[in-house]
């Protein structure tokens, strides 16, 4: 068998041995390994992709970007456990009070500015729904309109800044991670405000999914809501304009804004009394082992992509889908349609690092501009991360939802937000100014 079919074979055992779920950074790394030294020994040099693992790990290993995952999902773990869900949802209902559905477009609002803090989707739905579901119940909200409210907002944090997943394909890509986010921040809230309109329409449409809230409890004393509001929604809101800010405007790298962000989740548990030594040690552990589950999945993903490469069946590929013959807009909806499938059965992380790469060189050949492709492609795996049978953020609210709310109950309530993700992802596509006029206008056109 020639070095390419050797690859492509590779390929397709990558494939099915992830869909079976064996690990998916070590099947990268041994498959690598073994078709490598296979493929290359044919030219009589096999050894040579053992020289191939250590560069690659090495340019994993020394990239300043990368720095940047770790100081976030820390500064979301800091903010996760420092109370803050809590301070900001009792504010914001109290200001959305009097709005149909005031309690769902709290949630929503809440989770918007958490996802701002944190990126982190599993810690989003679960917080949201330990907060937000039992008060949506008790006040009488159709079990899947609340449900399907929560697992929305939840997963916000795969789009709006700072995103995880924009660090990686900026990474990948090559991709500046400043424009990334500035390119996600207007799509990111669009679709939030999508949200928003539907729960109210909805709402005030039929008020038996989501009964208004009693006018005595929208009432409170200018003091109280001034308290509520310092304590609750000022504090986030800075850390995340600073942050932010900082790296918009080019005052820091997105590693250096990570850092200060980190310091601020500290100094934001101070303020709200939680922070503690053990505070620190559990979220430090969780940072650890998330950060390592993507360290080592970049690690296998580049030894494989190398290999692959080397092999020449990269080459067999890119020729295969150019000669398919489609324009740029047409490539991009085809792969915009696998990665959506690919959203059933896997993991966002698997996607943006495994089967991206395969696309990149015939994009770029095309032309097509990776800065509004990188947005589009989170917006698709946001819709494909609501969609069954491979819902995570569903699971993540079964796990804390109370016995009565079922699985079923949960998917049928996400099915109106997967169609407005979906008119989000029409309109991006249809007008990518959507995402390139804020980079464009921060920091000039390219």
């Amino acid at each position: 068998m020639s070095p390419e079919g050797i690859g492509l074979v590779m390929l397709a055992l990558m494939v099915v041995a992830i869909l079976i779920g064996f690990p998916t950074a070590f099947t990268l790394m041994s498959l690598g390994v073994f078709f490598g030294f296979l493929g290359m020994a044919q030219g009589g040099n096999g050894f040579i992709v053992f020289d191939l693992v250590v560069l690659r790990t090495w340019f994993i290993m020394q990239n300043d970007v990368l720095v940047a995952i770790p100081l976030f999902l820390f500064m979301g773990y800091v903010v996760e456990r420092a109370g803050v869900l809590d301070d900001l949802f009792k504010s914001i209902s109290l200001l959305m009070g009097r709005v149909p559905g005031s309690i769902g477009v709290a949630t929503l609002l809440t989770g918007s500015l958490f996802a701002t803090a944190t990126g982190i989707v599993g810690a989003s739905v679960t917080l949201l729904g330990l907060l937000s579901l039992p008060q949506m119940m008790r006040r009488g909200y159709s079990t899947t309109f609340a449900t399907g409210i929560i697992v929305a907002a939840g997963t916000l944090g795969i789009l709006i800044p700072p995103s995880v997943l924009l660090i990686l394909y900026g990474f990948i890509a090559g991709v500046s991670v400043p424009r990334l986010y500035a390119a996600a921040f207007i799509p990111g809230f669009l679709l939030a405000a999508l949200y928003v309109v539907y729960i109210v329409v909805r709402s005030a449409r039929d008020p038996k999914v989501a009964p208004p809230t009693p006018i005595e409890e929208t009432q409170a004393p200018p003091r109280e809501v001034f308290i509520l509001f310092v304590r609750g929604l000022l504090p986030i809101l800075s850390l995340i304009l600073f942050v932010l800010g900082a790296i918009f405007f080019g005052i820091a790298t997105p590693s250096e804004g990570a850092a200060l962000g980190a310091l601020g989740g500290l100094i934001l548990a101070a303020f709200h009394r939680r922070l503690n030594v053990t505070m620190v040690k559990e979220s430090v552990f969780l940072t650890v082992r998330t950060a390592s589950i993507v360290g080592w999945l970049l690690v296998g993903s580049s030894i494989f992509a190398a290999v692959f490469a080397r092999l020449g069946s990269a080459q067999v590929v890119g020729d295969f889908l150019l000669g398919l013959g489609l324009d740029p807009i047409g490539f991009v909806f085809l792969v915009q349609l696998i990665i959506f499938l690919l959203g059933w059965p896997l993991e966002w992380t698997e996607i943006v690092i495994i089967f991206i790469p395969l696309f990149l060189p015939v994009l770029l050949t095309l032309k097509v501009d990776l800065v509004w492709f990188g947005v589009l492609s989170a917006v698709n795996m946001q819709t494909a991360f609501l969609s069954p049978p491979v819902a995570m953020s569903a699971y993540y609210l079964k796990n804390v939802a109370p016995k009565s709310v079922t699985l079923n109950q949960i998917f049928t309530g996400m099915y109106p937000f997967i169609g407005i993700q979906l008119v989000a992802l029409a309109l991006l596509y249809v007008f990518p100014q959507m995402a390139l006029w804020l980079p464009d206008l921060v920091y000039g056109e390219r």
